[in-house]
C-alpha cells in the first residue's frame, strides 16, 4: 500500500481535491485541507521533507503583499460605485433612443452597454444584474423574444470577463507570472470581435426572424435631434474619459494596474458625486461588497498556494507536464484537450477557481511547448467566459434568474444563452487559428538573425613578417 502511495501520490492529491470540490465543501478550504493532509502523509512516507511547511508562511506573506491582485478590490470598487449611481441605466435609454427606429434596436443596446459596463467595471455580477433589472423589463414591453432578450443581457454581462479591466485577466497575469498591462492589451482586441459577433448574431436574428426584435414605437422615442446629440454627448462622454483614462495609462505604460484601478475608483466616485447619487448607504455597500469579493479571493490563492505546496513537492507539476506534455498533435493537441477540459470544468467550477487552480499546472507545459503566455491566458480567459453561460449551471443565468419578472421562464434563459455559447467556442477556435490579433499589440522582442552577422577584424598586417622583441639575459643576483 506504502509503495503504490509513493508512486501515485500526484494524481490521488488532484483526484481528492476534484472530489472535495465536487461535494460542494468551500474552495479555498478544499484546497488547503488536501495540501495540509497529504503534506503530513508525504513526511511520514518519507516523500516530503518535514522542513516543508517552513516555506508556507513565505508563500502565504508572498500572496498578501502582491501589488498585481492590488488591482482587484481597486477596479471592484470602481464598477459597484458605477453600476450603483445609475450609469447603466442612463447609458441604456439613451442608446436605446439612439437605436431605437431600426429592428433590434434595443438588442444593440444592450450589447454596447454591456461593453461600455465590461470596460468601467470588469464585474459580471454586476452587469448581468443591472441590464437585467433595467433592460428585460423594456424588451418584453415592445415585443421582444424572451430567450433572445435573456440571451443578450446574460451574454453582454459576461464581456466583463475579457474586455479590460476584468479582473479574471488580473488573476490570470498573476498566475502566469505575467504583466497585467500585456494581458489587457492582449484581450482588447479579441473583446471587441466577441462584440462584434454578438451584434453579428442579433443582425442575422433580424432578417430571419423581424417578429423576435422589433423597432421601438415613435410613441417610445422622446429624444430627437439636438436633444438627443446633447444627452449623448453628456451621457457617453464621462463613461469613455474614464475608459481611457484608466486603460489608456495602462496600455501606454503611464500607469500601472494598481495604479489605473486607484485612479479608476476615484474617478467613478467624481461621477458619482456629478450625479448627485453618492450616498453614505451607497458607498458603504460598495466598500462592504468590495471586501468580500477580495477576501474570498485572497482565501482562495492562499489555499492553492497551500495546494501547490504539496503538490509540487510531490512532483505533481512534473506528473502533469508528462501526461499532457506528450499529447499527439504537439501545440495543437494540447490547446484542444486543454480547451475542452476548461470548459468541461467550467459546468461545475467558476472562472477564479479555475484560474487558481488549473492554471497554475497548464502554464509551465504550455510555456515548454513554446506557448506565448500571454496568448495563453487570454485564450483561456475566453474559454472561462462560458463558465458564465452553461446551462443549468452558468452564474450570469442564476444571476438573471434572480431579478427577470416569473413570464420569463427557466428554460427561457436557458435555451436563450445557447447561442452565445456557441459564439464562445467560435470565439475559442478564432484566437487559436489567428493569434496575432492577441499578440500584435504586445511588444516584440528584438530578434537577432545569426545568419546575417558579419564579423569585420580590423587590418592588422599580418602578412608582414614581424621581429619578436629581443631578450636579454638578466645576471642572477649575487
Amino acid at each position: 500500500m506504502s509503495e503504490f502511495l509513493i508512486a501515485n501520490m500526484a494524481p490521488i492529491i488532484f483526484v481528492s481535491m476534484v472530489i472535495f470540490l465536487l461535494t460542494g465543501f468551500p474552495v479555498a478550504f478544499a484546497l488547503a485541507a488536501n495540501g495540509i493532509v497529504f503534506g503530513l502523509i508525504g513526511i511520514e512516507l518519507g516523500l516530503l521533507g518535514p522542513q516543508l511547511f517552513q516555506a508556507l508562511p513565505d508563500r502565504i506573506f508572498s500572496v498578501m503583499a502582491s501589488e498585481t491582485l492590488l488591482a482587484v478590490p481597486f477596479f471592484t470598487f470602481m464598477g459597484l460605485i458605477l453600476e450603483r449611481s445609475g450609469m447603466a441605466e442612463d447609458l441604456l435609454d439613451t442608446i436605446g433612443q439612439l437605436f431605437g427606429p431600426i429592428r433590434g434596436g434595443l438588442a444593440y443596446a444592450v450589447i454596447f452597454v454591456g461593453a461600455l459596463l465590461a470596460a468601467t467595471t470588469g464585474v459580471v455580477a454586476a452587469s448581468v444584474i443591472s441590464m437585467g433589472l433595467i433592460s428585460l423589463p423594456i424588451m418584453l414591453r415592445y415585443g421582444y423574444d424572451p430567450r433572445l432578450a435573456s440571451g443578450v443581457i446574460a451574454a453582454s454581462g459576461t464581456l466583463a470577463q475579457i474586455i479590460p479591466p476584468s479582473l479574471v485577466l488580473i488573476v490570470m497575469a498573476d498566475q502566469l507570472g505575467r504583466s497585467v498591462g500585456d494581458m489587457y492589451a492582449g484581450a482588447f482586441v479579441p473583446g471587441l470581435v466577441l462584440t462584434g459577433l454578438y451584434i453579428g448574431y442579433v443582425l442575422l436574428v433580424s432578417f430571419i426572424r423581424p417578429q423576435w426584435v422589433p423597432a421601438l414605437p415613435l410613441s417610445a422615442r422622446s429624444l430627437h435631434g439636438k436633444a438627443l446629440a446633447l444627452r449623448v454627448v453628456t451621457t457617453l462622454l464621462p463613461p469613455l474619459t474614464l475608459i481611457f483614462l484608466v486603460l489608456g495609462t495602462i496600455f501606454l505604460g503611464i500607469a500601472t494596474p494598481t495604479e489605473g484601478g486607484a485612479m479608476g475608483a476615484a474617478g467613478a466616485l467624481i461621477m458619482a458625486v456629478m450625479r448627485k447619487r453618492l450616498t453614505w448607504p451607497l458607498l458603504r455597500q460598495a466598500m462592504e461588497s468590495t471586501a468580500k469579493l477580495t477576501t474570498f479571493v485572497v482565501f482562495i490563492l492562499i489555499g492553492a498556494r497551500v495546494f501547490s505546496l504539496t503538490f509540487y513537492g510531490v512532483d505533481g507539476h512534473l506528473w502533469v507536464e508528462h501526461l499532457l506534455g506528450n499529447l499527439p498533435g504537439g501545440k495543437i493537441g494540447f490547446l484542444i484537450v486543454v480547451n475542452i477540459l476548461i470548459f468541461l470544468l467550467a459546468f461545475f467550477l467558476d472562472f477564479f477557481e479555475l484560474a487558481f487552480i488549473v492554471v497554475p499546472l497548464l502554464g509551465p507545459v504550455a510555456e515548454k511547448l513554446g506557448i506565448d503566455l500571454i496568448w495563453f491566458g487570454v485564450l483561456l480567459g475566453v474559454n472561462m467566459q462560458t463558465s458564465f453561460m452553461h446551462p443549468p449551471f452558468g452564474f450570469a443565468l442564476f444571476f438573471l434568474r434572480s431579478v427577470a419578472p416569473a413570464s420569463v421562464k427557466t428554460s427561457d434563459i436557458y435555451w436563450g444563452a445557447i447561442p452565445f455559447v456557441g459564439i464562445q467556442i467560435i470565439m475559442v477556435a478564432l484566437v487559436i487559428a489567428f493569434p496575432q490579433m492577441v499578440t500584435f499589440s504586445l511588444a516584440q522582442e528584438a530578434t537577432v538573425d545569426i545568419s546575417n552577422i558579419q564579423m569585420e577584424l580590423p587590418d592588422t598586417h599580418y602578412d608582414e613578417p614581424s621581429v619578436p622583441p629581443s631578450l636579454e639575459l638578466q645576471p642572477a643576483p649575487k
